[in-house]
């Protein structure tokens, strides 16, 4: 996957652009860890390679495609993205409908067409979803694995994920991790994984990229990006990014945290930006 070019301009009229330098190569297989304070840019990043924003068919490409013109490409599930705003009290109008309403989890999965069913009943075991629950009775965190189950049920070649683990237990998130290690293994997947939540990441990760004030800061092979000594051992891969953050907000404070309420530009129609 070839990251590369600059995102739409920010999210008001007359600015400057947000993102201003990315370039970033993933082979096939990758598992890279998108990291950088709060307003640092990975969410928007994100959404701008899932296609959420309306960027120039010049500016990105992943898997070699302009994500927001081909269609075609988050359709068949090739790109699919896994955010945070599929909750009972956020998102867009039609995932809080669904949310609200007395809607059992075999009837959100089951509705999917075009999928594997070998491959379905794997990720109903493996993140314990009761098809049963009804989803507006159960909790964030069981909410979150029927979000989680049906935004994998078509096989990917790349995935990306922001903060999509924040309300599941430890185990629950182990065994997810696992499993995209064997996407990446046995299937040639591509994920780019924002979080701060950094447990077991040590020995998971293949690639980074960090952010700072819409650039990118640091970014390639794990090995190369953080000292040998500190993959592996528990603990380390946060304390040297605290250091990195600490030295950056010293630099300059983020901007805009990422969770702030985004607007869209003037002019612009919600067909064209997803936003939350």
């Amino acid at each position: 996957m070839w990251l590369t070019g600059r995102p739409p301009r920010r999210l008001r009229a007359g600015c400057n652009p947000f993102i201003k330098k990315l370039d970033l190569e993933l082979p096939r297989g990758s598992r890279c860890l998108l990291i950088g304070a709060n307003g640092a840019g990975k969410s928007t990043l994100l959404q701008v390679l899932a296609g959420k924003y309306m960027v120039d068919m010049d500016k990105i490409r992943v898997i070699g495609r302009a994500p927001f013109h081909d269609i075609e490409l988050t359709n068949s599930g090739q790109l699919s993205y896994l955010g945070t705003a599929w909750r009972k009290d956020g998102g867009t109008a039609g995932a809080k409908v669904a949310l609200a309403a007395d809607i059992p989890a075999r009837q959100m999965i089951f509705g999917v067409p075009g999928v594997d069913p070998e491959r379905r009943q794997r990720l109903v075991e493996m993140l314990d979803i009761d098809l049963e629950w009804k989803m507006n009775k159960v909790s964030d965190g069981q909410r979150r694995r029927v979000q989680i189950c049906i935004g994998l049920l078509k096989p990917y070649e790349v995935l990306l994920l922001d903060e999509i683990t924040v309300d599941m237990d430890v185990v629950g998130r182990m065994d997810l991790l696992d499993f995209f290690r064997q996407e990446c293994d046995e299937r040639g997947a591509t994920i780019v994984y924002a979080t701060h939540i950094f447990d077991g990441l040590e020995n998971w990760i293949t690639h980074v990229a960090y952010v700072a004030r819409g650039e990118l800061q640091k970014g390639g092979l794990a090995g190369e990006v953080f000292p040998a000594e500190q993959l592996g051992v528990h603990g380390r891969l946060y304390e040297t990014v605290e250091k990195w953050i600490e030295e950056d907000n010293r630099i300059a404070p983020p901007e805009l945290e990422d969770d702030a309420p985004r607007k869209v530009p003037e002019g612009m129609g919600r067909h064209m930006a997803y936003y939350r």
